[in-house]
């Protein structure tokens, strides 16, 4: 029987596919992608980063073992100090301050995201939060491998750094571990149980793609 991580990934195959082939992904890789989508994306995704650390926090209290918890209890102190202060120093490169960052109004897309992610953390179990939580960890790690293939993405002067980041083996790791973690809270479930777990992983997916959207139009609200 194939992993249940497997499974998830079929089931979203093309939307994944138009997250590799939207615009801002592509012009990630060949350099295209104009910087104010960038500097969109970046305040964007530090109001997310803010969100996205609370799922770890859940993801802690949420484990049935100590190891688990322990690393979601990692994974929540490195996004807030470690991730976050890498972020606000490659904003500084595109003239964004910590002030900006922090005066950052949320966008539609972000909220619905992070609204939902956090919805299912808090009413589900460890299995739905990972669910959940796995589309913008797995597909960055996917999107950064396949941007670090393209001829002079991971030295372009002001996304090379961001190709690097997610498409190293520090940054596949935590991918790696909770595609591993999702096979094993899936193990024993009946097909209720997993067709849930499906829908949360395509609903984020989708969200993933709306995202990308979102920063390449600069759209706060639709």
């Amino acid at each position: 029987m194939k992993p249940f991580s497997q499974r998830l990934l079929q089931s979203v195959a093309p939307i994944w596919e138009s997250k590799y082939k939207h615009p801002f992904v592509t012009g990630l890789g060949d350099g295209s992608l104009p910087v104010e989508s960038f500097k969109f994306y970046m305040k964007q995704d530090y109001v997310y980063l803010i969100e996205y650390a609370k799922m770890f926090a859940l993801g802690s209290t949420k484990a049935y073992d100590l190891t688990t918890s322990a690393r979601f209890a990692q994974l929540q102190e490195a996004t807030l100090n470690d991730e976050m202060s890498l972020h606000r120093q490659y904003a500084e490169r595109f003239g964004i301050t910590r002030e900006e960052l922090e005066a950052t109004q949320p966008s539609f897309v972000m909220l619905a995201y992070t609204s939902y992610m956090l919805k299912v953390a808090h009413e589900g179990s460890l299995a739905d939060l990972v669910s959940a939580l796995l589309p913008c960890t797995w597909s960055y790690w996917e999107i950064g491998k396949r941007l670090a293939k393209v001829d002079g993405a991971i030295d372009h002067p002001l996304y090379g750094d961001w190709v690097r980041m997610y498409s190293s083996d520090e940054f596949g790791s935590l991918a790696i571990w909770l595609i591993e973690l999702i096979d094993q809270l899936a193990d024993g479930k009946n097909e209720q149980e997993l067709a849930r777990l499906e829908e949360h992983f395509l609903i984020t997916s989708k969200m993933e793609v709306l995202f990308w959207d979102m920063a390449y139009r600069q759209e706060m609200w639709p």
